[in-house]
């Protein structure tokens, strides 16, 4: 129904020296513990000693481009409160850890007073702790009722893995209390046999937000017991609650506190989250409540060697002639098989499904040269594993049978990989937050720790290699949702309404445009109003209507062809781009090829096969002015944030040869087209102020072309997105503006966010892209400044002198400040309702990111 989508080899130096890994099994916070170091050191390397082994290499010193040595930090001790029951005290001193950081016990205060509070300090300063105390606390209270269950806390978590992961921990935490305290994970992987009694038994129950928001509100009454009695609700890892999905998450809570209003409860929230700027706002926009902050990091940290790592140029060369990189596939995986030959415990995080795949598979045959023993060491780590492959994998890494690890961002937030000595990401991850936090995982039992950032070839890793101090020298970016996005908010009205009858009392709750959308959800004939209440129509479920995370779409099941087994799944979002007929996929190690995409039933038929190449989706978009909020003046030109319509395809798919990335072919393919209604900021040029630039007509669209794409490729840098967040169109004559016109545009229905921080930061975010193309050492154009991998016309036509002349001129009479803040709208121009559209979401977390999607008009 239309409303479904609302709004390369191993290298010399290797193995000089075999060093055993030491594996630490602690529970939650690194906290001072009776009789025994913090650390156990002697038998560690110093994470310098790491790094200069592995530039010891022919030709490796010189890859490094940067290296910042964070020292020691001393720890600050306090006291628990005194409300805090003397059971749970003594439970967490029989855990080794005999007294609290400060901000642990600062943050058990404010919970214990009934205030909802958000922590955010830095990664294993032991936030889990913070809050885990005082819940405990409250639930053994509870369990002195009569019915034993007069308290109960629900956990949040982003991913299953953290959920499980952190179900162990409280069993081993609290196993001195008995069974006062019954965890209990519940999601897709809970056997139905066990769900009943989770429901009526358990009084800490780990689960996710999508299992909140399509099995446990929809389901209210089977919880009413639990709901009655929820005291606090912990939100962990809630920095990743950003952009769209953040947004859904974010109604989704406010579903939850209306539904525990009417069992007559009101349950404190307590949030942990990595360091970020301003975590009291976003926690207040994500649950809707006023929010204390806890961000004085009381923890110890050991010393941390952060080294930035660039791959050197090959002699191949790419679309154009221009110069290649090494990959930082290729790369990753080198640093990951000389760190396993070393015997250092190591974490590589990489981006997509694919790469981590890729990593581990180069780095398992290069060990297999070595020591046949080693190859049996590395694993990958991804989504869209079957849930029993995942537990395997979780069970291999705590107990240190495995030394290395390609992963995505699923292991990137607090799952407990205690005793990691190095981490090496591949390919900055879109935001100084999340760097951070993967960089935080080595070093975890307060020794110290070694990060290599690799960079990729695209602009921004280019940028920030040799710019550290856009790293190190700045803070954390603010985590950016819109809970009002009329997409998302629109099926959470009727999800709320079939759940409880919504009233004028509700509206409130959800937000100011609730009361605009009502009517057209009557129209649409979802939502019927009898009395005093709209009502749910259907009889479908009004928790289906969404996807929070923002795919659409029923997940594509990838199934082998001769035999019917199911190895996966994809999300329906991204299944155009990564199983489309002639795609390479990977799975465990094992490489097929996908035979036939069927859309309709929402099945990929794979074949086992050995291709001597990778592939890459190739689309095309095209893009029209619904709605201009704001445009202010640049000079002649104009710097304008609005409403756009987008429409995508991918068209074909190009095989590149493993390792190297060249390109062998290209194939055309036949997929329906998409469209999206979403938010954008755009620019448009004068011809004074083309002439000024000495841009001619000739070279017009190949400025345009490169401006775009490293302004994509640079936004990461100045908004809490991903390169896949967003994408961008440039046309040297758009019929809606009449000029010269770049647009960078959010990737998802209604928008994120994205563009309008890329609005207000318009004139530092173009002058980094300014620079990271003036500043590259190629020629013509590179993949390191203005070449996108996926750009749907083939990097043609490109012209990196016209884009440096064009951005000079543009930025040169930039306002000086920011935009403003209150943009006012200049146009009436009406964008489609939520009823109206039905848009598809562009690409999702973990699919290999999409930097450009680019209209045929380009070209001309």
């Amino acid at each position: 129904m239309a409303f479904n989508h609302l709004p390369a080899g191993v290298h010399d130096a290797l193995g000089a020296l075999s060093v055993t890994p030491v594996t630490h099994s602690v529970p939650m916070a690194k906290n001072h513990r009776r009789g025994q170091p913090t650390a156990d050191t002697a038998s560690r390397p110093s994470p310098g000693a790491v790094l200069d082994r592995l530039a010891s290499g022919p030709g490796r010193a010189s890859r490094i481009t940067h290296t910042e040595h964070l020292p020691p930090r001393p720890g600050r001790h306090a006291v628990w409160p005194d409300r805090i029951r003397s059971e749970v005290i003594a439970a967490v001193q029989s855990a080794g850890i005999e007294h609290p950081w400060a901000h642990q016990a600062l943050a058990a205060e404010h919970a214990m007073d009934g205030e909802s509070v958000v922590v955010s300090t830095g990664t294993a300063s032991g936030k889990s702790l913070a809050y885990l105390v005082p819940v405990l606390s409250r639930l053994l209270d509870g369990s002195e009722a009569p019915n034993g269950r007069g308290a109960t806390a629900l956990y949040l978590a982003p991913t299953k893995a953290l959920a499980a992961d952190q179900c162990r921990s409280v069993k081993e935490l609290s196993q001195p209390l008995g069974t006062a305290i019954r965890p209990a994970v519940y999601d897709g992987d809970t056997p139905v046999e066990e769900r009943e009694w989770v429901r009526q038994y358990a009084n800490y129950v780990l689960t996710n937000p999508d299992m909140l928001h399509r099995g446990i509100l929809p389901s209210h009454p089977r919880w009413s017991s639990f709901l009655k009695s929820l005291k606090y609700v912990v939100i962990d890892e809630c920095h990743t609650y950003r952009g769209v999905f953040g947004s859904h998450v974010a109604q989704v809570l406010r579903r939850l506190r209306r539904l525990c209003a009417r069992y007559g409860s009101e349950p404190v929230f307590l949030l942990a989250s990595a360091t970020a700027a301003d975590p009291a706002v976003a926690a207040e926009r994500l649950t809707g409540l006023p929010v204390l902050e806890i961000a004085d990091d009381a923890s110890p940290r050991g010393e941390l060697v952060f080294a930035l790592w660039e791959p050197p140029l090959t002699e191949l060369h790419g679309e154009k002639g221009a110069p290649v990189r090494r990959t930082a596939t290729a790369e990753t995986a080198d640093l990951l098989t000389d760190l396993t030959v070393q015997g250092v415990h190591s974490v590589a995080f990489v981006r997509s499904r694919r790469g981590a795949e890729l990593i581990s598979v180069i780095a398992q045959e290069r060990l297999a040269e070595i020591d046949r023993s080693l190859a049996r060491r590395v694993a990958a780590y991804r989504g869209g594993y079957l849930p029993e492959e995942r537990r395997a994998l979780e069970r291999a890494l705590h107990s240190g049978e495995l030394l290395g690890l390609a992963a995505t961002t699923a292991l990137e937030l607090g799952i407990d990989v205690s005793g990691l000595d190095a981490v090496v990401i591949a390919g900055y991850p879109g935001t100084r937050a999340s760097l951070w936090q993967q960089a935080g995982r080595a070093g975890r039992s307060g020794q110290g720790a070694l990060a290599v950032l690799v960079a990729r070839d695209d602009p921004l890793d280019t940028y920030l290699v040799h710019h550290p101090e856009a790293l190190f020298d700045q803070p954390v970016e603010s985590t950016v949702l819109d809970p009002d996005n009329p997409y998302v908010l629109a099926p959470h009205l009727c999800a709320a309404a079939a759940e409880l009858p919504l009233t004028d009392d509700d509206l409130p709750l959800f937000g100011p445009t609730t009361a605009e959308l009502l009517p057209q959800l009557e129209d649409a004939k979802l939502l019927r109003r009898r009395t005093k209440a709209w009502h749910w129509t259907r009889r479908e479920r009004a928790a289906d209507l969404t996807d929070i995370r923002g795919d659409g779409g029923s997940p594509v099941q990838i199934v082998e062809a001769g035999t019917g087994r199911l190895l996966g799944t994809v999300d329906a979002g991204s299944a155009h781009t990564t199983v489309h007929d002639g795609a390479v996929h990977l799975h465990q190690g094992r490489t097929y090829l996908v035979k036939h995409l069927d859309l309709e039933d929402s099945v990929a038929l794979v074949e086992e096969a050995n291709p001597t190449y990778s592939t890459t989706a190739r689309d095309t978009t095209a893009i029209s002015v619904l709605e201009t909020d704001v445009e202010v003046p640049w000079g002649d030109g104009r710097l304008c944030y609005g409403s756009v319509e987008v429409t995508n395809q991918v068209v074909s798919f190009l095989r590149r040869r493993l390792i190297t990335g060249e390109v062998l072919g290209e194939t055309k393919l036949d997929l329906p087209p998409r469209t999206l209604r979403t938010r954008a900021v755009w620019w448009t040029v004068t011809e004074d102020q083309l002439d000024a630039a000495r841009v001619n007509p000739e070279i017009l669209g190949g400025a345009l072309h490169a401006a775009e794409h490293a302004s994509i490729g640079m936004l990461p840098l100045f908004a809490t997105c991903d390169r896949w967040d967003i994408g961008g169109v440039s046309i040297p004559l758009h019929p809606d503006t009449l000029l010269p016109t770049v647009f960078v545009y959010d990737g998802h229905p209604g928008g994120a966010g994205f563009a309008e921080r890329a609005f207000h930061t318009a004139r530092e975010w173009l002058t980094a892209t300014l620079e990271a193309i003036a500043s590259c050492e190629c020629e013509a154009g590179c993949p390191s400044c203005i070449q996108s991998p996926k750009c749907g016309n083939g990097n043609d036509p490109l012209h990196k002198r016209g884009a440096v002349r064009l951005l000079k001129v543009l930025l040169k009479d930039a306002p000086t400040g920011t935009a403003p803040e209150a943009p006012t709208p200049v146009s009436t121009a009406t964008a489609a309702s939520p009823a109206e559209a039905s848009p598809e979401g562009l690409p999702p977390e973990e699919r290999p990111p999409s930097q450009d999607q680019k209209p045929s008009q380009a070209a001309d």
